[in-house]
């Protein structure tokens, strides 16, 4: 999604999900797009597992995540002094969530602002039955 399309949401979605169920969310919302309508659902993140989750959102990225949005710092110098965090570390986290889409930064001459641009991230957690049979959770 674009920066301007981001930004007029105001929620991000995380969740995890099978490569098939990634796929067909992915195959509906083209054919949406295709047939001339709006995307209903958040933009979303998707990851294949439950460790890698929660392996990108630790409290200290969460806790970088919330100070970003909160204090807008100018630069990633900043932002690193808002979380009291070495800037290198600091820098490394957010190029990480960049690429995942998590932030994006404005480049203010030299400096790189952080930009959050959502009000509120959503962690879904799906749980899925023993041994992935749908019909063994029936009562």
């Amino acid at each position: 999604m674009e920066r301007e399309q981001l930004q007029a949401h105001s929620t991000l979605v995380v969740t995890v999900e099978s490569s098939a169920e990634f796929h067909g969310a992915v195959t509906d919302a083209i054919e949406s797009i295709d047939a001339g309508e709006e995307a209903a659902s958040p933009p979303t993140l998707s990851f294949s597992s439950y460790d890698d989750l929660m392996a990108t959102f630790t409290p200290r990225v969460l806790d970088l995540i919330e100070a970003i949005r909160r204090d807008e710092p100018a630069s990633i110098n900043e932002a690193s002094r808002v979380v009291d965090r070495d800037v290198k570390n600091v820098h490394e986290e957010l190029d990480r969530l960049a690429r995942l889409g998590v932030v994006f930064f404005e480049q203010d001459g030299q400096r790189k602002r952080p930009v959050v641009w959502f009000d509120e991230l959503l962690i879904d957690l799906p749980f899925e039955p023993e041994g992935g049979d749908a019909t063994a959770a029936a009562p």
